[in-house]
């Protein structure tokens, strides 16, 4: 009877996927297996795989995870369709077991399907949080954590010990990203100077470590309906997890508002913003907690990633390196630091911020987009609740759309002034249309600001017995395009000593 009962599952995927094929003009791919479909077929950098096989099939492909069909486009025509044309129809978002559970099921803004939740939400960030005037008020954070950073690495590569070894860059970009996105979020440092993390940021880091572990081990019956019944979700974990997330923004939530009524007022972070816009909005509990929590999910590795990238290619192009250092010399000098008041005066520093993401963008493929209608994209038929993702890492690498798209080369923004914030869909690191990325522009000052400084303040070559060509630029698998093998590299000061010194700034 049980084997019997097993049998069936082939059975009813050939069915399924007959009468899609039969009902719909699904867009061509490999051939699927019974109940797993194509995930065995899967490479494990994802991106890559699927832009493989737009070499073999087009660029809009069937790929079936399981039972549920997945769409992935991999033009900028294409992009244009699912984005801006058809978005309304595609701006729905599938949420997994774990996303659900994180999420209280699209109480907060990533994981929200469109709808009057996600548009009252989506107001709150683009018109209260990331508006130009708060993130100007909390440019002085920012620009404090990148000179921290600069004084780290100052400091451990002039120690007798360090001098004239390599250092894992990686390690300093993180502290900042870290820091910088608590002191927006919560208005809190957990790291001080030396690197130790109190109390408090020890158990956020746990948290955001343990979240990642558990929703990372969801079986394939994730994606196969029909076998869940065998892999039952670990209940316990995430309601020990939610509750553990709760308690401690919660204790930051009572900090906060102490502190309001002793101060008499509200701090620009984001957390004191929420508190404060709480009944202009009717936002619940678990709408501020969840938009805090993907701030941070969001913000965490996304930045430094996408630096860490950038000194990579940097150091492989030691050209561009000098190029970029000597405008820095030109317009800021030797005796002062940059400040992100002077991008409108380093417009090289820009195209090689804009380069890094062209070719390194932090999410390759997005998140996907969940048709809520049936629609066609590109003349092909996409079935309502079908998964569409936009390959932007394929996309920035298209021959016909850039020229020399492989190499690094930052001047071709100079030559083209080319958007990078959803209005181009050549160029697509934070999305575009309705689901584009509210904090686009905290992002990219924060990575500009990022390569400015490490810039002047450096010169940067790779480690000893390493040629510049033996740096690893390969991708490690996952949601975010880690590097396969961290960076390391060797920084050798080039500005007076005076100007390593953090002076720090309470907000």
């Amino acid at each position: 009877m049980g084997l019997s009962f097993l049998l069936l599952f082939p059975l009813l995927f050939l069915l399924h996927h007959f009468y899609y094929r039969l009902r719909f003009r699904l867009p061509p791919g490999p051939r699927p297996l019974p109940v797993v479909g194509n995930l065995y077929d899967i490479k494990p950098v994802r991106f890559r795989c699927f832009a493989e096989w737009a070499q073999s099939y087009g660029p809009i492909i069937s790929v079936w995870f399981g039972s549920t069909l997945n769409v992935v486009v991999s033009n900028s025509e294409l992009a244009k369709e699912v984005l801006k044309e058809k978005d309304q129809q595609l701006a729905d978002r599938h949420r997994n077991r774990s996303a659900a559970r994180f999420s209280r099921d699209g109480q907060d803004l990533i994981w929200a399907d469109y709808g009057p939740h996600y548009v009252k939400v989506r107001k709150v960030c683009t018109v209260e949080l990331f508006s130009p005037k708060r993130l100007e008020a909390l440019r002085p954070i920012r620009e404090d954590e990148v000179t921290a950073m600069v004084e780290s690495i100052y400091k451990d590569s002039t120690a007798p010990d360090n001098l004239g070894k390599s250092l894992l860059v990686k390690k300093y970009l993180a502290a900042v990203s870290f820091n910088n996105i608590t002191r927006l979020a919560f208005g809190k440092r957990f790291m001080n100077s030396e690197g130790v993390i109190d109390k408090q940021g020890q158990e956020f880091r746990a948290i955001t470590t343990n979240g990642i572990k558990i929703g990372a081990s969801l079986s394939m019956a994730e994606h196969i309906p029909w076998l869940r019944w065998m892999f039952p979700l670990d209940e316990e974990a995430f309601t020990k997890h939610g509750d553990r997330r709760d308690r401690l923004t919660r204790e930051i939530m009572e900090e906060h508002t102490l502190a309001r009524q002793q101060s008499g007022g509200a701090k620009q972070h984001f957390f004191d913003a929420l508190l404060t816009l709480k009944d202009k909005y009717d936002l619940s509990e678990d709408t501020i907690i969840g938009l805090l929590w993907d701030m941070i999910t969001a913000g965490m590795d996304t930045t430094s990633i996408s630096v860490e990238w950038a000194m990579a290619e940097l150091i492989k192009n030691p050209r561009i390196q000098e190029k970029a250092q000597e405008e820095l010399d030109r317009v800021i000098g030797h005796e002062r630091v940059m400040t992100e008041l002077d991008f409108s005066n380093l417009p090289y520093l820009q195209c090689v911020a804009k380069e890094a993401l062209r070719l390194h963008p932090p999410t390759p493929l997005m998140l996907p987009h969940r048709a809520n209608a049936n629609v066609k994209i590109g003349g092909y038929d996409i079935p309502k609740g079908s998964n569409v993702h936009v390959n932007v890492w394929a996309i920035a690498r298209d021959p016909k759309v850039w020229k020399s798209p492989l190499e690094f080369r930052p001047e071709r923004f100079l030559e083209e002034d080319i958007d990078m914030k959803g209005h181009d869909f050549r160029l697509l690191p934070f999305g575009a249309g309705r689901r584009v990325c509210p904090g686009a522009q905290l992002g990219i000052n924060l990575v500009t600001s990022m390569i400015g400084h490490l810039l002047h303040h450096f010169n940067w070559a790779p480690p000893n017995g390493m040629t510049r060509e033996e740096i690893d630029m390969g991708e490690n698998p996952g949601l975010v395009t880690y590097m396969r093998t961290p960076l390391e590299a060797i920084p050798t000061p080039r500005l007076p000593a005076h100007l390593y010194k953090r002076v720090a700034v309470d907000m």
